[in-house]
């Protein structure tokens, strides 16, 4: 197969170059645009014959228009002779429709993940899906990265002998008990209950958590209801300070300003699989944004060379 080609849609071509920065090649153009009548055009304008093609694009608002620009890019790869097309989706936003958790819904994770393969998608490379079970929603290979050993690099050199590591619900317990064990730190786990998109009720914690100081682990954090009920529980219990660290940082409405309102959150953590504005970084000063594009760009090479993606978390 010839060499890697990587096109970026317009979610987030900053990830995109800093990717193809550590692989030491050109990030190819394309171009973008809409017809009179609404509907979107996509070109690439670079050669995919034969080629090991990467089209990046994370799922981020406006989600609808980003899936569909990656859904034209991979038909557009395709039919130019692509020899591989792989979709880099750092942040699948469907993964949360992961369920039929009320009468006569669609499973969205799993309809766009058929939509990627039909388009041209024969390969997925993501990050951190909110819910396990979504990667069996795709019929082609899937390579699921995490954003853990980066999260525990930054903390790693830190005086964390009174610290605990704590997942807001038992879904994200074994994520917040492999971070634990990265840092040699016991774990707590809060029992929520989601009533909708916007509020949730965190009724106990289990784990010790009483005087000690925190570090909050989820997978993403868009509106921070999770986050502000999860501290309400811990101040009750009077831990110290408190760092919140996540994969996806969406922010989503009025989630910075509730953030920075919580003054015994001394740190916010998260990588940049989602692009955050210069607004939002200026108004939230404990946010601290870790980057994945070195680990993107080692998963990228060793899928073209053919070597294993799951080494890279032996350690």
């Amino acid at each position: 197969m010839r060499e890697i080609t990587i096109f970026s849609g317009s979610a987030h071509r900053a990830l995109a170059e800093e990717v193809c920065a550590r692989l030491n090649i050109a990030l190819c153009p394309s171009t973008i645009r809409r017809f009179g009548n609404d509907c979107l055009y996509v070109q690439l304008n670079a050669n995919c014959r034969e080629r090991d093609v990467f089209i990046v694009q994370p799922l981020v608002p406006p989600v609808q228009e980003h899936l569909m620009e990656v859904l034209l890019m991979l038909d557009a790869a395709r039919d130019a002779s692509a020899r591989r097309v792989t979709a880099v989706i750092p942040y699948y936003a469907y993964a949360r429709s992961d369920k039929k958790d009320a009468p006569r819904i669609s499973i969205a994770g799993r309809l766009v993940a058929d939509l990627l393969m039909t388009a041209g998608a024969s390969r997925v490379l993501t990050m951190a899906l909110h819910a396990p079970q979504a990667h069996g929603f795709f019929r082609v290979p899937v390579d699921h990265l995490n954003a853990l050993n980066i999260i525990c690099a930054h903390f790693k050199d830190r005086d964390l002998t009174n610290t605990v590591v704590v997942s807001p619900d038992l879904g994200n317990a074994k994520s917040a008990s492999h971070l634990a064990r990265l840092l040699n730190l016991p774990v707590a786990a809060g029992s929520k209950r989601r009533i909708d998109d916007e509020h949730v009720v965190i009724d106990s914690i289990v784990g010790d958590v009483s005087g000690k100081d925190v570090i909050l682990l989820d997978d993403e954090i868009a509106n921070g209801g999770t986050v502000l009920e999860m501290l309400r529980l811990l101040r009750e219990r009077q831990v110290g300070g408190i760092a919140v660290a996540c994969t996806h940082g969406l922010f989503t409405g009025a989630a910075i300003e509730r953030l920075a309102a919580q003054p015994d959150v001394l740190e916010v953590v998260t990588t940049n699989t989602v692009p955050l504005t210069p607004a939002k970084i200026a108004a939230l000063p404990q946010l601290r944004v870790l980057s994945v594009a070195p680990l993107l760009a080692e998963a990228i090479q060793r899928i073209h060379d053919g070597e294993s993606i799951s080494s890279l978390f032996d350690q």
